[in-house]
């Protein structure tokens, strides 16, 4: 069901990066850090399909949720137009999160991008269960970095990013081979190539991976954004089987 939910703020805060916090009923149902929305970009016939975008952070008390969005065409440029006060269709929560309960004393989070935002819901509560955090964020320059401090509020953040500019130079990879502290789970979400490499560099270490795809309906009926599989099967549904995945039971 969709709902029409109230635009508290929307600022931009990296190159083409923007915070968008809205307010509804809809938020009581946010539990499970990794779910995403499916947000309406525009009315009548020019924006038809529903853009998908992670939730980042969810303030039940407030009944106000966040979410941070790369601007790179014209539906998330019409949204990264919204003012505090207007009005945005949203069908939320969908799709399977990260299991929490799954860590047990330390979990490294890595993430890529704009697959950074869905892992600072999960950090908050895992940090609330007693669990520490070590975060490994990756971006292609300090121009497109953002939430550091914030991930930094919750445990142990390095940045690497692909020029240099911030952090480390190099990947997420470079940075994990680094670090001397143990942990016993990884959870990660960004581009294919960063989860492929992140899966065969971490295979010893049970982790879950959220997949970033585009998608029609969101909802398992249009099978835009399938997923290969080894199983009988051969395919699963990002949408409504993920977006999160156990490491190793999807084609990456």
């Amino acid at each position: 069901m969709s709902k029409l939910m109230t635009v508290v703020s929307n600022n931009q805060i990296a190159d083409s990066i923007f915070e968008l916090k809205v307010q509804g009923d809809l938020t009581k149902n946010m539990k499970n850090p990794g779910q995403f929305v499916h947000i309406k970009a525009g009315t009548g016939t020019e924006h038809m399909l529903r853009r998908p975008i992670s939730i980042c952070e969810v303030d039940r008390e407030h009944e106000m949720f966040t979410m941070l969005f790369r601007k790179e065409g014209s539906g998330t440029e019409k949204i990264s137009s919204l003012k505090s006060g207007d009005t945005i269709d949203v069908i939320a929560p969908l799709g399977n999160g990260f299991p929490v309960d799954e860590a047990e004393k330390v979990a490294l989070l890595v993430g890529g991008g704009i697959g950074v935002p869905p892992l600072y819901e999960l950090s908050k509560q895992l940090n609330n269960k007693g669990i520490q955090t070590i975060h490994v964020l990756g971006f292609q320059s300090a121009k497109d970095a953002f939430y550091v401090e914030n991930f930094e509020a919750l445990g142990d953040t390095y940045v690497a990013t692909v020029d240099g500019s911030l952090g480390t130079t190099g990947f997420v990879t470079n940075v994990i081979e680094n670090i001397e502290q143990t942990y016993d789970i990884f959870y990660s979400c960004g581009p294919k190539a960063m989860l492929q490499a992140l899966t065969e560099q971490l295979a010893n270490v049970k982790g879950y991976i959220s997949l970033e795809e585009r998608m029609g309906c969101g909802i398992g009926a249009c099978y835009a954004c399938v997923c290969h599989t080894d199983n009988k099967e051969g395919y699963v549904k990002v949408c409504t089987d993920g977006p999160v995945f156990e490491k190793g039971a999807v084609i990456i």
